[in-house]
């Protein structure tokens, strides 16, 4: 008992710490600061653009880990969680090496179109879609698995095709954990900091996000730092409501 109250102490500790220290009198200015708002809205448009992108490719994605069976399936999916384990500022030098103006795709798309990435509001979004996409593939991904796949052999001797069945008996079975993954997709991305001040930045109003400015602000204004951290400890209590349900029907189940 006494080690599991440890355990939950030192969780909880870091954020009373937070609530306690935070200058309630002044947050509204605090908050209102051309800084703190700019790097605000930049990170919500970011993390809503990254969590778009990453339906589009995780879902299908999921499906493919989920229902298909390959040679290599195994590797695949360990690519696809190497994000989860792999430090943020070593994905952010890998996005370098690859986007960058001398890196493997980045040289070509340079040369011929006159395309550079790294350092931009698109290398936010990239950085933060490289890190938050396993959270999506791998919640849609079990929701496909929990789906039964009866169904669709029920749409398929009807005449439906593949892509019909996907798109009016698989998909909505899943939507449940579509949308679960978007949710933990978007709250990774907003929280991405490594990789992306590594290959985007930290410029304001082009690439510095919440946590950059956290970072920045905690060196010449701590005040500044801990409000936008009680921000971003709200959107995440706010993450923990929303999915609150799924995990409740999850360990019940």
């Amino acid at each position: 008992m006494i080690p599991a109250l440890g355990a939950l102490a030192f969780l909880v500790t870091p954020v009373v710490a937070v609530l306690i220290r935070s200058p309630w009198g002044s947050l509204p200015d605090l908050l209102s600061s051309s800084e703190a708002v700019g790097a605000l809205r930049l990170s919500v448009l970011t993390t809503t653009a990254s969590t778009l992108l990453c339906i589009v490719f995780g879902v299908p994605l999921a499906w493919v880990l989920a229902r298909t069976q390959f040679r290599g399936h195994r590797v695949v999916r360990a690519l696809v969680t190497l994000p989860l384990v792999l430090p943020p500022v070593v994905g952010g030098v890998a996005l370098l090496l690859a986007l960058g103006r001398n890196g493997l795709v980045g040289r070509p798309l340079d040369d011929l179109f006159g395309i550079t990435i790294p350092f931009t509001t698109a290398a936010v979004v990239l950085a933060q879609s490289f890190v938050a996409l396993p959270f999506l593939v791998i919640s849609v991904e079990g929701a496909f698995r929990a789906s039964d796949v009866r169904y669709d052999d029920a749409a398929a001797t009807l005449g439906a095709t593949r892509w019909l069945t996907f798109r009016r008996v698989t998909l909505p079975i899943a939507l449940p954990g579509i949308v679960a993954g978007a949710v933990l997709c978007w709250a990774r991305a907003l929280g991405e900091f490594g990789a992306t001040v590594t290959f985007a930045g930290s410029f304001p109003g082009v690439t510095r996000t919440m946590p950059a400015q956290v970072y920045v602000d905690l060196q010449s204004n701590p005040d500044a730092a801990i409000a936008l951290s009680l921000v971003m400890i709200v959107f995440s209590v706010a993450v923990l409501a929303l999915l609150r349900d799924r995990w409740v029907s999850g360990v019940s189940a």
